[in-house]
């Protein structure tokens, strides 16, 4: 039976079970929309925007009106008058249908629509206008999705009793705070430089890191990520890869589709792409069956998220173990370049972790990386609080970065225009890559002293004890955890971005 079916000798229990049927419709809704979202990144036809825009506004606004309906409210209230009935994992999920609940009630229907159609408009005019370089050109667009945003983040964090910012956090990140993120930045903020002096100034004794010479076949490169895709565990029974142009892991848990984008001139960072979004998509596959239409079998929030393709990408692809074992395997990609004398274990390590003072994010490496997302934290906040008027964002973007990477962009594209998220509409959501690379440090730490066969295993290219670990100590736990009691669990201890911290340290300074 179902772990989330009630049983029969509890048949009173009607509201719990109808609350789990409703909850079951919004799951197949969300995951029409994520399919949607996906065909308009990667296949859909250039005037199919039109109508894709009033399709997604109609699937948000239903999946709205089922939320907020006042029979879920009722229900909910009559669930939770039966609590002490229900059982332990059932009262957890209740709890979580209630908190969409409040989320969802906090925002009118009409606002969700405007969101939604104002949001597809604006990433459509982003595709365009970032290969131009042009911010001006999404700049009305982007002000009509920000006033938008403020009005929605004002009405959850009215209803929520939070700050505007905290309840937007509170979407992708339950119980996420810049009461906590505050401290953990800062204390970022203060290593960075130092560290980041000190990791260029011992590179620099390797000198120039030979690169291996393209071009690259696109063919010859899907080929080699979707064997990659095969060794880390992707089930492609259940998913599929795909290009866009901003990598990104969509669809549903039972159809995950993953994307990236190539350069004949560059394989690793198409490679490095899709090898961190298949953490995200070995995520999706390892929830749990039982309750995979229920807001407990959801994954427990976008930090936890990034943290799986954060691991699987920084702490176990780009190790040293690991390059020395997939060199036979890059080297049959391409058979044209197999003599290189740059295709050597030492230097693909070498590559795979140099650390650069570089304008893209999804092209960072983990040293710098949190420099980017303490840039855009800041931005995002005043951007959400009016204290920086968009039109000024790309100046404000330039400053920062310079400020906080010593680097400053020549163009939009490589500023403020790189990425998607604010284009359509996701505020809040950067803090999470951050938390999600402190997490990726502790598990991967934790894993590897619970399991003596992880550590050998990567040098073998074989990553079955470390996803069984991962399976189920997070995977399999869906929602049924807090975030700091997800890692108790699994570490013996909350959130501790020292271990970040020290393994930064033992990686690039040993």
């Amino acid at each position: 039976m179902n772990d989330f079916a009630v049983s029969a000798d509890k048949t009173h229990l009607k509201p719990y079970a109808a609350l789990q049927s409703q909850f079951s419709r919004l799951h197949h809704l969300e995951g029409g929309q994520g399919i949607l979202h996906w065909d308009a990144a990667t296949m859909m036809p250039k005037g199919g925007s039109d109508s894709r825009t009033e399709q997604l506004a109609v699937l948000a606004v239903l999946y709205h009106e089922i939320l907020t309906s006042p029979a879920i409210g009722a229900q909910i209230e009559a669930a939770k008058a039966q609590k002490a009935d229900l059982r332990a994992l059932d009262q957890v999920n209740l709890m979580e249908m209630e908190r969409l609940y409040r989320h969802a009630t906090a925002v009118p229907g009409r606002l969700v629509e405007a969101l939604s159609k104002a949001g597809s408009k604006c990433e459509h005019i982003w595709r365009e206008a970032r290969p131009e370089s042009d911010f001006a050109k999404v700049l009305p667009a982007f002000q009509e999705l920000l006033s938008l945003t403020q009005e929605m983040a004002q009405a959850k964090s009215e209803a929520l009793g939070l700050s505007p910012y905290d309840a937007l956090m509170d979407q992708f990140d339950p119980g996420a705070r810049t009461a906590m993120i505050d401290p953990i930045f800062a204390e970022l903020e203060a290593f960075l430089p130092d560290f980041i002096q000190k990791t260029l100034e011992a590179q620099a004794q390797w000198g120039a890191l030979p690169a291996v010479a393209g071009p690259f076949p696109i063919e010859q490169q899907k080929t080699l990520a979707e064997t990659m895709m095969g060794v880390l565990g992707f089930e492609f029974d259940h998913g599929r890869l795909d290009v866009s142009a901003h990598p990104f892991c969509g669809g549903t848990a039972r159809d995950v589709r993953i994307t990236t984008r190539y350069d004949r001139t560059d394989y690793e960072s198409a490679l490095m792409g899709v090898l961190h979004e298949t953490g995200h998509a070995l995520y999706e596959m390892g929830l749990p069956e039982a309750s995979l239409t229920q807001p407990i079998g959801k994954p427990r929030g976008m930090a936890v998220h990034e943290s799986q393709s954060l691991l699987m990408e920084m702490q176990v692809c780009r190790s040293q173990p690991f390059l020395q074992w997939a060199l036979p395997t890059l080297k049959k990609a391409f058979p044209a370049l197999e003599n290189d004398p740059a295709w050597t274990a030492e230097n693909l390590y070498r590559r795979a972790i140099r650390v650069e003072r570089g304008f893209i994010r999804v092209d960072a490496d983990e040293v710098t990386y949190p420099a980017h997302i303490i840039l855009r934290y800041r931005l995002e906040r005043q951007l959400l609080e009016g204290r920086l008027d968009p039109q000024d964002l790309p100046s404000a973007w330039n400053a920062a970065m310079q400020d906080l990477l010593g680097v400053t962009p020549p163009n939009d594209r490589l500023g403020c225009l790189q990425d998607i998220h604010w284009y359509d509409g996701a505020f809040g959501y950067f803090p999470s890559y951050t938390i999600g690379a402190m997490i990726a440090a502790q598990l991967f730490a934790a894993a590897q002293k619970a399991d003596a066969a992880i550590a050998p295993g990567i040098g073998q290219g074989d990553l079955l004890p470390l996803r069984q670990w991962l399976r189920q100590n997070i995977h399999d736990k869906g929602s049924s955890l807090s975030l700091q009691e997800l890692l108790v669990a699994a570490t013996g201890e909350g959130l501790n971005p020292k271990i970040f911290m020290a393994h930064l340290q033992n990686r690039y300074l040993p």
